[in-house]
């Protein structure tokens, strides 16, 4: 066990990797629209964001596995070095293909960092005190959910998009040093094969199905060959996947673990909170740049009282999971966090700052709780050969759920609002010039320059449009969310809650 002073460097290591990290999924965004005017394809911008994240997902569970084989800080180095290559060769890309290739190196580095992180936190503390520290590691991931959008809008305005990812590079050395010089694992690891064909045959069925979710009813049909043919290869290599690692003698992702009640809910909830926290990042910014007519930095600025309520959360779940038990504070948290969803879905033009902001902290808190629970969840049934499996496939279906959602939730959003805003056109009378307002972009309606070239009346229908197509989004993403509070309300109470019962009832 390392020393309490080593043990305080090497968590601060540990935090500064998983805020560059996870920021890296959010901070892109809010500059691609300076990035591609600079680069131009704006055909292809879509593969700078799915690059990153493919890579980051395919290779979550691979870095556990080997980190279980061979040791967390080689490969926690390994993966922090790649990601501070990938990081400094995207600053230096002059095309939008050059940026994708680049940030689908960051992804691979990135796909270490989270898991690792948190098994090093399980193999360094004792079980008493993981519940704090994972809090702490759960806020800093949930601060870098909405920090990012924040971050990225500034550093575009006031510096240059290529700092988005210069940035990572003083961060990550820091981070280095503090792990390679504090941090002293024990030797003994367990000695196994290294299974290959899972490995290459999970990447292809993650990418396909990633491109498909991508690309589909936007670059292309869903019923066009394009899209049936990725879907097909995503089916046929997941089955390849299954075989492989049931006849795999130390498979990458080991099905038994699904046999743990307290795992597999833990999975279950890990892709429900990711693909409904991921919208509201998204799409709060948006609403009030487009709906309030706010600046970026004003849009990233709105998710600060979220991040506050996300770290106030997961500090609450780490501080009181052995008190409280699972259970108990995650029901708290999916009554909270649907509580919280189901207020932003009455957003209207005229709901006042003050009241979003109540509605960001409530919903915040409710996902908060998500950040340190359900890593914990993962390992709690588990020794500590298997620890880096576990929080690896945690990470992977927690980012699987965030890219779904944001796929599923993106497309019922442009719908809604492309329907509602042809008709704002149809009514718009003679003068307007329709060709003002880029389609593809609906972000780029609302700058100040754009907006006063829009008739006033024109610009009340498209506002509304917008406001109504982002409520009906938060109003649906209730499903996923009480889908996680049925799963929650119905699984046992584990022995160690049953005892907490009784000696509270004594």
């Amino acid at each position: 066990m390392d020393s309490t002073k080593n043990q305080k460097f090497i968590v601060a290591g540990l935090l500064l990797a998983i805020l560059m990290a996870s920021m890296d999924n959010t901070i892109v965004a809010t500059a691609m629209g300076t990035i591609v005017s600079d680069l131009g394809g704006f055909d292809k911008f879509v593969w700078v964001t799915s690059a990153y994240m493919v890579a980051t997902m395919a290779s979550m569970p691979i870095f556990g596995k080997l980190s279980d084989m061979y040791g967390r800080k080689r490969f926690f180095l390994f993966g922090l070095a790649l990601f501070l290559l990938g990081s400094a060769l995207c600053g230096m890309a002059n095309s939008i293909v050059q940026l994708s290739i680049f940030r689908a190196i960051q992804g691979i580095g990135g796909g270490a960092l989270m898991p690792i992180a948190f098994t090093i936190v399980f193999d360094i503390f004792p079980p008493d005190k993981r519940g704090k520290m994972t809090g702490l590691l759960g806020a800093v991931f949930g601060l870098s959910s909405v920090l990012g959008p924040l971050l990225g809008a500034y550093i575009t305005e006031y510096a240059s998009w290529h700092w988005i990812f210069y940035v990572n590079i003083p961060i990550g050395i820091v981070s280095l040093f503090l792990v390679l010089r504090f941090y002293q694992e024990s030797p003994n690891h367990m000695e196994q094969k290294i299974d290959w064909g899972g490995a290459a045959t999970l990447v292809i069925a993650v990418v396909s199905l990633m491109f498909a979710l991508e690309l589909g009813g936007g670059e292309y049909a869903w019923g066009s060959v394009q899209i049936i043919g990725l879907l097909a290869s995503a089916a046929i290599f997941l089955a390849l996947f299954f075989f492989f690692e049931k006849h795999a003698k130390d498979p990458i992702i080991s099905f038994w673990m699904f046999k743990k009640r307290i795992f597999a809910t833990a999975q279950i909830l890990s892709i429900l909170y990711g693909g409904t926290f991921i919208i509201l990042t998204v799409y709060i910014p948006i609403f009030v740049q487009a709906v309030y007519g706010g600046t970026a930095t004003n849009a990233g600025l709105i998710l600060t009282p979220m991040m506050l309520g996300s770290v106030i959360g997961s500090a609450i779940g780490g501080i009181f999971q052995n008190k409280a038990g699972f259970r108990k504070l995650m029901l708290i948290s999916v009554v909270t966090f649907f509580t919280g969803m189901l207020l932003l879905g009455t957003l209207t033009p005229d709901t006042s700052r003050a009241l979003l902001t109540i509605y960001l902290i409530l919903t915040g808190i409710g996902v908060g709780f998500s950040f340190s629970l359900l890593p914990i969840a993962s390992v709690d049934e588990l020794d500590a050969r298997h620890r880096g499996m576990a929080t690896s496939t945690n990470s992977f279906l927690r980012s699987f759920g965030m890219t779904l959602g944001i796929t599923i939730f993106g497309a019922i959003q442009n719908n809604a609002f492309t329907n509602k805003i042809t008709e704002a056109f149809k009514d718009s009378g003679q003068g307007f010039d329709a060709s003002l307002i880029n389609m593809n972009d609906p972000k780029q309606l609302f700058q100040s320059d754009t907006r006063t070239q829009i008739p006033d009346f024109v610009l009340e229908k498209i506002v509304q449009s917008m406001s109504n197509s982002i409520t009906l989004t938060f109003t649906l993403a209730l499903i996923p969310i009480a889908i996680a509070a049925g799963i929650i309300l119905f699984i046992k109470k584990s022995q160690a809650e049953v005892s907490q019962d009784t000696a509270t009832t004594k």
